[in-house]
């Protein structure tokens, strides 16, 4: 019998194994094999001007939008001559507050004479399922025509800086507006968000170590349609506002960053630009910066040098040497389409199979003691039974699927809060990827052990189940149970490298 159990288990493991493989696509991304040629090791900006240092001024602004109001801060050069350029920031990912945010850019680039506005962002439009790109360049546009009243301020030579998320809608103003006079674009995702999702999710998940079988889960979370609806702006892209950028562009990223296509980034902007003649397009890198340009928890002070020096010393800066500087650029791989799951692409769906799976295990066990505590209090004889060992060996498997469900949220959970902060766990990575898998086949043997049963009894001509409840209640568990294991098959848990 340990035999017959043990080589219907591996059965058992090989068909959800397939059925994981057929049901979902893989997740294969392209090797980056072009590098982009740095010019010079040195980031600093051909052309740049010695710079006098300025005291700062701080004023506290409002900026009037269409329906709402933002807060913002400007900060002035003391003392600086008429026709100052000016610069309005764009934020990334988050709420936005300007006292909170760009202090040490802001700071940096009045010091060097260019006036500095940040407007806080609008949060009344603004939510994790709705994001409308093209609207909140309307609103940052309202910042920069006040910028271009400012006293001393040149309206002709105001631009943009959009960091992280900022940087796909920094490319709308400055398509929309030609009067725009240059544009900074710093941890610039530039791919639509779901590919650059992917692609982070990826690097993330390399950096940590996780098993092979873990990134089957990319495009299948990443590729569907996200649960509860909306979420279109997953599948922004930035390419046709890029295109028709004439204006210079500082294009910057920090080498400790995996989330951004750092290498293809540039490649693509330089790629863009040159549809409509542009090649004023300087790019640098920053040896261990991270996302937000920081080292050490610190904004880097040499990427704020040639910030400034660039924005201040245009238009002799935008088209001068070194092109493409810094540090050696990391990205192994390409950012590309997401693929789409064949049968299980809604996330309103994939919610609800599992949710469903995990109900139907739930409610097995919970009628069938609800009808027993009911023949209880009338008195009456006990009619809903099952065979011997036919339900302790259903119980079991219902209760192993439903932890693996929930061990399998709990990993990936766990490998997610390690890839964001950069950190390796071998206990977490390795020792919960083998916990969940083991859990997986444990509900597998139990699985396994009641077909057994079942099949003996029926050899015996017994009776597996009596009364309605009780054959409803096998039922009810077996198909939830069913469902699970398809549901783990999915996502991984019992791949063999198919």
């Amino acid at each position: 019998m340990p035999y017959r159990i043990a080589g219907s288990t591996a059965v058992g493991i090989i068909l959800l194994a397939l059925i994981g493989a057929i049901m979902g696509p893989q997740w294969d991304p392209a090797p980056i094999s072009d590098p982009l040629p740095r010019e010079s090791e040195s980031t600093a900006i051909g052309g740049a001007q010695a710079r006098h240092q300025y005291d700062v001024r701080t004023t506290e602004m409002v900026v009037e939008l269409d329906g709402a109001t933002v807060a913002a801060r400007l900060m002035e050069p003391i003392g600086a001559p008429d026709g100052r350029p000016g610069v309005v920031f764009i934020h990334g990912a988050g709420t936005g507050q300007s006292e909170e945010a760009f202090g040490a850019q802001a700071q940096a680039l009045a010091e060097s004479g260019v006036v500095a506005l940040v407007p806080s962002k609008r949060m009344d439009t603004y939510t994790t399922s709705h994001r409308d790109y093209e609207a909140m360049a309307a609103d940052y546009q309202e910042s920069v025509r006040l910028l271009r009243t400012v006293p001393g301020v040149d309206p002709d030579q105001v631009g943009v800086y959009g960091e992280s998320e900022g940087a796909w809608i920094a490319p709308v103003i400055a398509a929309r507006d030609a009067q725009v006079a240059f544009v900074v674009l710093v941890s610039a995702p530039v791919v639509p968000p779901r590919q650059q999702a992917a692609f982070a999710t990826d690097a993330y998940l390399r950096n940590t170590d996780v098993p092979g079988g873990v990134f089957r889960a990319i495009p299948r979370a990443v590729g569907m349609s996200l649960p509860g609806g909306d979420f279109e702006y997953i599948d922004f892209d930035v390419a046709p506002f890029q295109r028709q950028m004439t204006q210079p562009v500082l294009v910057v990223y920090g080498t400790a960053d995996l989330s951004m296509p750092m290498v293809q980034g540039a490649e693509q902007i330089i790629r863009d630009t040159a549809i409509v003649g542009n090649t004023d397009i300087t790019v640098r890198y920053y040896e261990d910066a991270n996302h937000g340009l920081k080292v050490d928890g610190k904004v880097s002070a040499t990427f704020l040098r040639d910030l400034s020096d660039w924005v201040d010393g245009l238009p002799s800066t935008a088209g001068a040497a070194p092109r493409i500087a810094g540090a050696d650029p990391a990205q192994a791989y390409l950012a590309g389409p997401v693929p789409t799951p064949r049968w299980l692409g809604d996330g309103d769906v994939v919610v609800g199979v599992a949710a469903a799976g995990a109900a139907l295990v739930v409610l097995g066990p919970l009628g069938l003691l609800a009808a027993r505590g009911v023949d209880r209090l009338r008195g009456s004889p006990a009619r809903r039974a099952m065979a011997p060992g036919v339900a302790a060996r259903t119980w079991s498997l219902g209760v192993l699927a439903l932890l693996t469900i929930g061990a399998l949220i709990w990993y990936l959970l766990a490998v997610a809060r390690l890839a964001l902060g950069y950190e390796r766990n071998v206990w977490i990575v390795q020792g919960g990827w083998l916990a969940v898998r083991a859990l997986g086949i444990g509900a597998v043997v139990a699985g396994v052990m009641l077909i057994d049963r079942v099949r003996r009894l029926r050899e015996e001509r017994a009776m597996i189940a009596r009364g309605a409840v009780a054959i409803g209640s096998l039922g009810s568990t077996l198909l939830g149970s069913m469902v699970l294991l398809v549901v783990l098959a999915y996502w991984g848990v019992y791949q063999l490298g198919i």
